[in-house]
Order: structure tokens, then C-alpha cells, then sequence
């Protein structure tokens, strides 16, 4: 009998359930989830389907970019460790950023402003 040689199958779906994980512990890290979750419900701050914040309002600024480093951080490793551009990471994150997010929280869809 031939023996038949071992495939090895990629699994790029395990790959961004571990950035789904990774997003969840995103969202709920204490030490700057409860000023994020103040500014979203201030409105002073809106999520994109990028896996970013923007500020809504130029007192948000600082905090916007300090959230969005950490981010780009996380992306970056993930996009690396997986091979894949860091906006599909980001994209990813997003999703799943914005399913948790309050109900009134800012979203940018095409440019524009909507209330979740």
C-alpha cells in the first residue's frame, strides 16, 4: 500500500478568532476602557470601521491618539504574527469593537455619523 503524504491545512479563521480574543481583552482593559467608554458616551469620541477612534470633539484629541497607538500596537502584532495587512486586522477588530459597543455611541460609516 502507497502511503499518502501529510497535508497541512491553514486555518486563517483560527487566526482572527485570536484577534476577536484579543479585541474582546482590547475593550475590556481597565485602565483606559473606562475613559474610552466615557468619551464614547460623551460623544466627544466615534468609532470607525477601521478598528480606530476619531474625536468628535478637539478636546478628545490627546485621547483619540493615545487609544489609537495602543491599537495600531495590537493591529501591527496580530497583521505580523498572522501575515496579513494590518487594516484586515484592524477591520476585523472593528466589527467586533463596534458589535459591543452602547447602543448611542458614535459610529462613521462613509464619512458620515450615526448613532449605534
Amino acid at each position: 500500500m502507497q502511503r499518502i503524504p501529510k497535508m497541512t491545512v491553514k486555518k486563517p479563521l483560527a487566526g482572527i478568532s485570536g484577534a476577536i480574543l484579543l479585541a474582546l481583552t482590547l475593550c475590556a482593559t481597565p485602565a483606559w476602557a473606562d475613559a474610552l467608554d466615557d468619551l464614547r458616551a460623551s460623544g466627544a469620541i466615534g468609532e470607525t470601521y477601521e478598528g480606530y477612534v476619531v474625536a468628535r470633539e478637539a478636546g478628545a484629541q490627546a485621547e483619540a491618539d493615545t487609544i489609537n497607538a495602543k491599537r495600531k500596537a495590537i493591529y501591527q502584532e496580530k497583521a505580523a504574527a498572522q501575515g496579513i495587512d494590518i487594516e484586515q486586522v484592524g477591520k476585523v477588530y472593528a466589527a467586533e469593537i463596534i458589535r459591543k459597543v452602547p447602543a448611542g455611541t458614535w459610529i462613521q460609516i462613509d464619512g458620515q455619523w450615526r448613532k449605534k
